[in-house]
């Protein structure tokens, strides 16, 4: 059990998201692949995703987060000097999409770095923005999970097409008041999996020789069965890690990949389904932007409220695996409902 008086208290002070315009139903697939939308339901819990426009790219997505966070908490980047972008769909390898976030959003001289571990990325950031709080290398840390995964998947392949969409969204990391903010993280990842889930950049094959091809490739039932025990363990241990039961768990804010692998994770819990934040029919799986973006909606729309104790759940390529624990702090201007915000302005 973590004791939290020996360390600094530290959470979400400011949160933001974006997706783009465009809307883009199952009904689209069937004209160019043999599915149908109800089959796509039925199996993913996926109704519909946003597509990036054409010349809008993770950068332009993360910005847009930042600049809706600000619409509502103006001062929320005060003392930022350390920028975080979870990603899988970089602008490029060099600069870091962070460092192009930053200088977009007056955080030039910050220090900026990407962080690849697919849809677990923005939970590994929240625990790399705390250590490098913790450590003294920053004050506050502007944390972002960003996807343009339109640009990267093969549209044609129905095993990844029906199951990928574009979105943002972003965080800022700082002191809150005792008793609030985060308590634990587990994080872990087995590259032996990395052939379930991949995206080639530099080699055209892993080590060991399988070929990576050239757009996003997924073994499907073997990731189903991955998550689906990684966030029931992970989840677990970070709840005894945080001294914690599921009983004390107001709201699992899961990553949204499929609804059926969120229900054997609640299940696993032995908490209901209705616990657990899930917004993946609008948006599908947009990799590093799921969390916050499902967590932004919780706060905006009144469920995640000051005090409740929230469990973060996520895994991805790699494959990879976090979870953490907090209690919500709700005290600054983007953290409760926007009516709420709006009446108290």
């Amino acid at each position: 059990m973590s004791d939290p008086t020996a360390r600094p208290s530290l959470g979400i002070t400011a949160l933001g998201m974006y997706v783009p315009d465009r809307v883009v139903p199952n009904a689209e697939f069937e004209t160019r692949m043999d599915t149908n939308a109800d089959w796509i339901e039925s199996r993913t819990g996926i109704r519909e995703r946003r597509f990036a426009a054409p010349d809008q790219f993770t950068s332009d997505l993360g910005v847009l987060a930042v600049r809706d966070m600000l619409r509502r908490d103006p001062q929320a980047l005060q003392g930022v000097d350390a920028v975080i972008c979870a990603t899988v769909s970089p602008d490029a390898l060099m600069p870091s999409t962070a460092a192009l976030i930053g200088m977009q959003v007056g955080l030039v001289g910050a220090a900026a770095f990407d962080l690849s571990t697919a849809c677990s990325g923005f939970v590994y950031g929240l625990s790399v923005a705390q250590g490098l709080i913790m450590s003294g290398a920053a004050r506050r840390v502007l944390v972002v999970g960003a996807e343009a995964l339109s640009k990267i998947v093969d549209q044609d392949d129905r095993n990844t097409a029906i199951l990928f969409g574009d979105g943002a969204g972003a965080a800022v990391v700082g002191p809150v008041p005792a008793g609030y903010g985060f308590q634990e993280f587990v994080m872990g990842a087995d590259g032996n999996g990395g052939s379930s889930l991949y995206l080639r950049c530099v080699a055209p094959r892993l080590p060991g020789g399988f070929d990576m091809g050239d757009s996003v490739g997924m073994n499907g039932r073997e990731v189903f069965k991955f998550a689906v025990r990684v966030l029931g363990e992970s989840g677990t241990q970070v709840l005894a890690k945080s001294g914690l039961t599921s009983a004390d768990v107001h709201w699992v804010i899961p990553h949204q990949a499929n609804v059926r692998i969120i229900e054997a994770a609640m299940d696993r819990f032995g908490l209901p389904m209705e616990r657990a934040v899930v917004n993946l029919d609008r948006y599908g799986n947009t990799s590093s932007a799921t969390v916050p973006m499902a967590l932004h909606e919780a706060v905006q729309d009144g469920r995640v409220q000051d005090g409740q104790q929230l469990l973060l759940i996520a895994f991805g390529g790699g494959l990879s695996w976090v979870a953490g624990t907090m209690k919500w702090w709700g005290g600054a201007p983007s953290l409760t409902a926007e009516s709420q915000a709006e009446v108290s302005a």
